[in-house]
Parts: structure tokens; sequence; C-alpha cells
């Protein structure tokens, strides 16, 4: 199994609200899916690999982040370094930080220093989140990032789901759908999948190929989670991917979770590898 997005407690990431206030709450996100990982609370990266083992989960994305708060983000360093210690078990993505007016080029040289300098797969971007400053996913300060990783093969990974911006307009899916109309041959991966919007979401990825569905927590137990399963068993087979979004949920209870549902077994197979394995370029 592949699980598509994990940040593990490793350096910089531990910094990450996910480790720290996010987990406390009683209502964190998650919550329904079961316990926090034990090594979450220990802060083990040791321990998280020994989790990832027993959920037979043979390779995981490691998505960075990069915010304006640099207390609040990730050192593409770090990601590089855990995946040159782990090549097997990590792939990584880069945190981009959304560019203002007159940083455009600046981020367009972090694209280029993470998918040529540390040869990671993809970068990460955030739009809509109150943190960065930006009115979505197709905002044109954002155009030559996207043109720019797809001239170099790299993958997005985008962050958007109802806690994205201020309001719930930053978690629809037609700026993503307008941005992947315009770099068709850019692969784009959503984590949280747009929840709560999951019939558009699951109608962009079918009229964009190059569009990919990561429901992670969301595709267990949440309101309209089985239409993710009734588009793969139909219209997206090959565009619907297994994660745990680690450490707001544990890899264990998750991938138990996911093989519960009323996936097919062909289907289930995609979902939990080889859609991964393929968009990764890893051996089916």
């Amino acid at each position: 199994m592949i699980d598509f997005r994990v940040r593990p407690p490793y350096k910089s990431f531990c910094n990450l609200t996910v480790f720290g206030s996010r987990l406390e709450v009683p209502n964190r996100p998650a919550v329904w899916v079961g316990p926090m990982a034990e090594s979450v609370k220990s802060r083990s990266l040791a321990q998280f690999i020994e989790e990832l083992s027993a959920a037979s989960v043979q390779h995981a994305v490691v998505w960075g982040r990069s915010v304006p708060d640099k207390a609040a983000s990730t050192k593409m360093e770090d990601v590089a370094e855990l995946v040159s210690q782990h090549p097997k078990l990590f792939s990584g993505f880069g945190g981009i930080t959304i560019p203002e007016a007159g940083q455009v080029d600046e981020a367009v040289k972090n694209v280029e220093k993470a998918l040529i300098h540390l040869k990671l797969k993809g970068i990460t971007l955030e739009p809509g989140f109150a943190m960065s400053a930006t009115r979505g996913a197709d905002d044109p300060n954002l155009h030559p990032v996207y043109e720019r990783c797809q001239e170099l093969g790299g993958i997005v990974g985008f962050t958007i789901s109802v806690r994205a911006g201020g309001d719930i307009r930053f978690s629809n899916p037609e700026a993503v759908d307008r941005v992947a109309g315009l770099f068709p041959r850019l692969k784009m991966v959503v984590g949280h999948s747009f929840w709560p919007w999951v019939g558009q979401a699951c109608g962009v990825a079918y009229r964009r190929k190059n569009v990919y569905l990561l429901p992670d927590f969301y595709g267990l137990g949440c309101p309209g989670h089985l239409q993710w399963v009734e588009a793969a068993n139909s219209l997206l087979p090959d565009q619907i991917l297994f994660a745990s979004a680690y450490p707001l949920a544990a890899a264990g209870p998750m991938v138990e979770g996911y093989k519960a549902l009323p996936f097919r077994t062909d289907v289930l197979e995609r979902v939990m590898y080889r859609n991964a394995a393929a968009l990764l370029e890893r051996e089916v």
C-alpha cells in the first residue's frame, strides 16, 4: 500500500500545529477515525516507521508546507533529507509559499530547487488558507509556478477543504477545474478532496484527467463519503488515492477503514496502491 500524504515527526515538521494545538482540542480533525497514533505523542520517527510497517504501508509521500509564518512551515531540505535516508519508504513534496506581487520569481526558483536540485517528486501549495494571501488556486500569481512545475514533470499537491480560507468558497473545486484546463499536463493531487463538495469534486476529476482526489480522513464516515467510492467503482477508478493524512489520523485505522468500504476488489487495489505507484512512476 502507498500512503500518499504524511507529515512525519521529523525536524521542522514537529513545529506544525498538526503536532500541537490542533491535536489537543476535543474536536481535533479526524477524531472520528480513532485515537491519534502513539508516534504523534512521542514525536518519534522510528515509531512512526514501525506503525507504517504494521499497517502494511510500503511507501509514503511526505508533504512539506510553506506559509508566511515560518514557525508553521517545514524546510524543503528536511523533506529531501528524510527521503535520502529512506528512499524505498518515502517520496517527497516540497512546500512552496503562495507568492504575492513581486515574489513570483522567487516561487518559481523554489519549484526548481525542489524538483531539480533536491530531486523531489512534487510541490505543495495551500491556496485559500487564511495564512496565505491569495484568492484561491486560480490566482494568476500562481500561473508561473504551475507552468514551471508542468515543464519539469512535477506533481502539485493542494490542501483544499472546508477549513480552507475565510469562507466556504475557497473549498469549491471550480478554481482547480480552471487551473487543470489551463495546464493539462500538470498532475494535481487534492488533499481532503474539496470536502464537502464531494459530487462536484468527482465531476471535476471526471472532466480533468490530470486531477486526482485524496479524500484521506474525510473519506471515512463524513457526509457524502460513499460518493467517492461510487466514483472509483465507476467513472474514476484511476484518479482516487489513499492517504492517512498522518498525524491527523493514524495509518492503521485508516487502512482498515478504507478496506471496509464497498470498493470493488480490483478498484480497492488501485486506490490503495496502483494509482499512486503510477503517479509516482514507481514499479506497479
